[in-house]
Order: structure tokens, then sequence, then C-alpha cells
């Protein structure tokens, strides 16, 4: 089954959508009201500096954001657990942290999304942070924690 190109780009673009207002968050300690507000109302589809925001599915923007912000000490420790010997959370930067918080929630809670969408979504949401590298270090995170979360 396919699903229209228009509900694939707009959950696209809630994700993108989500790791920077889970990146804001991580940063700024922006109460989640005023967080999702901003957001719904300041960013996605908006134009700011030129730059077009897509428009993006705010239900499902709505769930990552929540469901990362009321989950997270249990997402932190999924990733941790398959961060290698001697790393921990803290030694990721923010934007990478936002990107697997994201992407392991998903896994953990939206079984209807496959596992494969999840990991290649997020894989290209790493491109619009990173070099190829650290796409790869999200893709193989994504997989290991795949493997528990959807096991």
């Amino acid at each position: 089954m396919t699903r229209p190109i228009a509900r694939t780009q707009a959950r696209a673009a809630a994700r993108l959508a989500a790791v920077q207002a889970l990146y804001q968050h991580d940063m700024e300690q922006t109460p989640l009201a005023a967080l999702l507000h901003e957001f719904h109302n300041h960013r996605i589809g908006a134009t700011i500096e030129d730059v077009e925001y897509a428009d993006a599915d705010t239900d499902f923007f709505d769930d990552i954001v929540k469901g990362v912000h009321a989950r997270l000490g249990e997402i932190d420790r999924m990733i941790e657990g398959k961060l290698a010997s001697g790393w921990t959370l803290n030694r990721l930067d923010r934007p990478m942290k936002a990107i697997l918080r994201a992407g392991t929630y998903e896994l953990l809670a939206r079984r209807d999304v496959p596992v494969g969408a999840v990991i290649s979504e997020y894989v290209d949401v790493a491109h619009a942070f990173y070099e190829k590298r650290e796409s790869g270090f999200v893709n193989g995170l994504l997989d290991a924690i795949a493997k528990v979360a959807r096991a």
C-alpha cells in the first residue's frame, strides 16, 4: 500500500519541525505549551527570513514532541543502551539528541509507521544538519533500537 505523496511530505515536514522543537526545548527550556503554540502559529507553513517552512502534519508533530517529552527518561535510557562503551548521551550534541529522541519515540510508540520508514526519515532529517558520517550513525543507532523496541 502506498501513501499519498502529500501525506508523506507532511509527515516528513512534521518530523523535521519536531526535531527543531525538541532542540529548542533542550536549549531554552521553553514550556511545552508555548513551544507547540510557537510552531503551530509562527513556524509550520510560514516563511521566515526568505526560508519557506513546509506545511506539516500538526497532529503528527504534536504527537512526537509531546511523546518525547512524556517518555524522555525511557527514550534516553534506550539510546544510551545502544551507544558505544564509554559514551553517554551528554557527549552527543543537541541536534543529534533531538533526532535520536524523536526517532526512538516513533519506534516505541508509533507502530503504525514501519521501522524502515522511521529510520529512513530520520536519516533524511540528519542530512539537514550533518554530513554523511552522522547520518550513518543515526541509521545504525535507530536500527539497533528498533530491534529492541519492535521485538
